[in-house]
């Protein structure tokens, strides 16, 4: 049996009154009658014992950014341009039943309101601003871009001319105006219209 001393007395009576006065064995019993009793009735433990234990509530995550896709765009022009001026209606309909007078018709009409949503939307300009069959003179010291200057017809493995005859001008954005994409299925070009008499 071991010998009690008053070393050992007063080391047991520290601890008690350590463990006692700051409610830190209470406390445990307590924290775990409440988490048993939690979890058995409510399938859950109680958000302040789990900050007790350390465990810190799931922050919310942030529903991810859909990232617009090149097609959106794209698909999203084709749609305005449906809208405005039933350019797809036209596209797919067989006009080999027409005659030249019906068929320019409708073009004309396609082409004015077409011509207008293109420039409110996508305003372009000419790549290089000069007249269609005259000669373009180039940089022969270096090869052109070749996003904005196609070569045609006998052109040297270098790429590199003095210059040559302008066949078409080229197309360049200088700004576009489309609206935001919203939560519409931008696959629907143009929506069924159903009429209700």
């Amino acid at each position: 049996m071991p010998r009690i001393t008053a070393p050992n007395v007063r080391l047991y009576w520290v601890l008690t009154v350590i463990l006692f006065r700051k409610g830190f064995f209470l406390s445990r019993i307590s924290s775990a009658f409440r988490s048993f009793f939690s979890i058995l009735f409510r399938g859950t433990l109680a958000e302040d014992i789990a900050l007790e234990f350390g465990y810190e509530k799931p922050k919310p995550v942030a529903p991810p950014v859909e990232i617009p896709k090149p097609s959106d765009g794209a698909l999203q022009l084709l749609g305005i341009l449906q809208r405005d001026s039933r350019i797809i209606d036209f596209l797919m309909e067989d006009i080999s039943g027409f005659s030249d007078d019906q068929v320019g018709a409708a073009v004309r009409n396609l082409h004015a309101d077409s011509r207008a949503s293109l420039a409110r939307h996508i305003p372009l300009e000419p790549v290089l601003d000069a007249i269609e069959g005259t000669f373009q003179k180039l940089d022969a010291a270096k090869a052109p871009d070749p996003n904005r200057i196609k070569l045609l017809g006998n052109v040297p493995a270098s790429g590199k001319v003095p210059g040559g005859t302008l066949r078409h001008r080229g197309w360049r954005a200088t700004e576009v105006n489309l609206p935001p994409v919203g939560k519409q299925d931008l696959k629907i070009i143009a929506p069924a219209e159903i009429e209700v008499e």
